[in-house]
């Protein structure tokens, strides 16, 4: 995109102020923006806090937000911030599935493909995935695949309205939400 597709607006807001209203709908407690422009994400509204492995992809991310909102019991919901149709029954799914499972994570199975961005954690995912990023790992999906040898469960959820996954990758990518 050439840009900073957490503040790319779409439909009157930006992408990130979108997914962080979704969060808000399906019942978060906190919503906060992990790394990025945090001047132009406080600017648009969102609470941040600064990824504490910058550069080091999306596992640093989700290890960022389960260490933020440590020592919480509660699941930790972890979406990217491109999803230009976020929907807050797809996040409750999510959510719902990890109930009284714990490690675990809560991904949406979506046309037969794990949509790892748009996951809910729990708190004991945390050293499992913390052990995988310290082996030099940076794909969620791998390290969550890799965690199951220690204990983690992955629990696959179905039934989600599709559109809530459509993320923004290229300017044909834009355009109105749908929800």
């Amino acid at each position: 995109m050439g840009r900073d597709k957490a503040l790319l607006v779409v439909d009157g807001r930006p992408l990130a102020v979108t997914v962080a209203a979704v969060l808000d709908e399906a019942g978060a407690t906190d919503v906060v923006a992990v790394g990025g422009d945090a001047a132009g994400l406080s600017a648009a509204g969102l609470k941040t806090a600064p990824d504490g492995h910058p550069g080091e992809g999306p596992l640093g991310g989700i290890l960022t937000a389960l260490d933020h909102f440590a020592p919480s019991a509660l699941p930790v919901v972890v979406m990217a911030c491109d999803l230009s149709a976020a929907n807050p029954d797809n996040v409750t799914a999510a959510v719902d599935a990890v109930a009284g499972a714990d490690p675990a994570v809560g991904v949406p199975l979506v046309d037969g493909r794990r949509q790892w961005m748009h996951a809910c954690w729990t708190p004991g995912a945390r050293p499992l995935l913390a052990a995988e990023f310290a082996r030099g790992e940076r794909a969620a999906w791998r390290a969550a695949e890799a965690a199951v040898a220690g204990g983690l469960s992955i629990l696959e959820v179905t039934g989600l309205w599709p559109g809530g996954f459509r993320d923004v990758d290229q300017p044909g990518d834009l355009g109105t939400s749908g929800r």
